[in-house]
């Protein structure tokens, strides 16, 4: 089947019941047992959930994998993924990550004896000798936040599995239906299903992929035993979502190449990250592995800081929020928002400055977006010259 047939079917019964096309959402913290041990599945909600079944099946069909499992946040996922190693293991990620995986490692799991190392995707000397160093795990996004930087995923799992190292790729920015890692030689695919795959700004959760029935066993034992699960009306409300994911995504794609070919021709923007532009300097490696790109654009502005908050501030539709993905377009400041967490000088080094601006493209009218844009600008260029 297609994506689109696969994202509406796959998982899909009719209710045995009332012939309800659409599955109920069981909440339900507990089930009943015929006797001790002796269930139809399912015996208390945080080990599991017919509605987490559901949505894992869709989930793992659209990746191409087989087993996926889900959490109650994208972080979370992660969680229980590092909460599988033991002390003394060691993360190896790709410069370029989301400020919260950066806490993540770098002020909760450390504390446990989880050691972590930044290595550039430039530095393939040093990445070949941290990955010599067998760590647990090898971590990376692509495209990446903000700065939409695109790694080559084939390249880096063959890389990672000469030296027997688990390979983990965050493919929120991408979303199964432009990308799928798993079929690219990784061995786990990341998502934050807050962002695209909920596709509404109404959702928090999380979903890990694997083909790998140990993984998935692990994963859902941590899940388990860590209390990472969602609620059974969060799985209900995203395996909804997925049905309109393809619709989306190619509403998203199409306005933000517009949105990217406007900006890259304004003077006040000095750089324009979109890797659907050619000028991109990964949009080769990005056609390769990717079949689009997807709906996030980010633009560097020569503006001070105070004309920059004053322009995010006074957009009509784009809205200025933390997060990605929605139906509505949203605007964010990553140096103080999504990566405040990340040093001043690690932040800077990867690129992310104070005139960094993070475009997540909805699916309104883009005439309509495009309007926005030029009238903030414009307003922004008449407070320049009044000064």
């Amino acid at each position: 089947m297609k994506f689109s047939t696969k994202a509406i079917h796959t998982g899909i019964e009719s209710d045995p019941m009332t012939g309800a096309i659409m599955p109920p959402i069981y909440m339900t913290s507990t089930y009943e047992q015929e006797e001790p041990s002796v269930h139809k599945g399912y015996d208390y909600t945080r080990a599991g959930n017919p509605n987490f079944t559901i949505l894992e099946k869709q989930i793992a069909s659209l990746e191409k994998g087989k087993y996926a499992t889900i959490f109650s946040s994208g972080l979370g996922a992660l969680s229980a993924l590092l909460s599988t190693f033991k002390q003394g293991d060691k993360v190896i990620a790709l410069e370029g990550l989301y400020g919260g995986t950066f806490r993540l490692l770098d002020k909760v799991f450390s504390k446990f004896g989880i050691d972590y190392k930044l290595v550039s995707y430039a530095d393939e000397k040093g990445l070949e000798a941290a990955l010599e160093e067998k760590p647990a795990l090898f971590l990376f996004e692509t495209p990446t936040n903000p700065l939409l930087g695109i790694h080559d995923i084939a390249k880096l799992s063959k890389k990672a599995k000469k030296h027997g190292v688990l390979t983990l790729v965050d493919n929120t920015f991408a979303t199964p239906y432009f990308q799928n890692p798993l079929e690219l030689g990784a061995d786990l695919v990341w998502h934050s299903t807050t962002k695209y795959i909920g596709g509404h700004s109404d959702i928090i959760g999380g979903a890990m992929v694997v083909n790998d029935k140990d993984l998935k066993q692990k994963l859902d034992f941590a899940r388990m035993s860590v209390g990472l699960n969602p609620s059974p009306f969060d799985a209900w409300l995203l395996s909804r979502s997925i049905k309109t994911l393809a619709l989306r995504m190619e509403k998203h794609e199409s306005n933000a190449k517009k949105i990217a070919d406007f900006l890259s021709s304004h003077k006040l923007i000095s750089q324009v990250y979109y890797p659907g532009l050619t000028t991109h300097k990964d949009h080769e490696i990005a056609a390769k592995q990717m079949s689009g790109f997807s709906g996030i654009v980010s633009a560097e502005f020569n503006l001070s800081l105070d004309d920059m908050h004053y322009l995010i501030s006074n957009f009509e539709l784009f809205k200025l929020a933390e997060s990605l993905g929605g139906i509505e377009s949203l605007v964010c400041h990553p140096a103080t928002m999504t990566h405040a967490s990340i040093p001043k000088e690690i932040r800077e080094a990867m690129g992310i400055t104070d005139g960094l601006v993070r475009f997540s493209i909805g699916v309104e009218d883009s005439e309509d977006l495009l309007n926005d844009l030029k009238n903030s600008l414009s307003s922004i260029q008449k407070k320049l010259i009044a000064k």
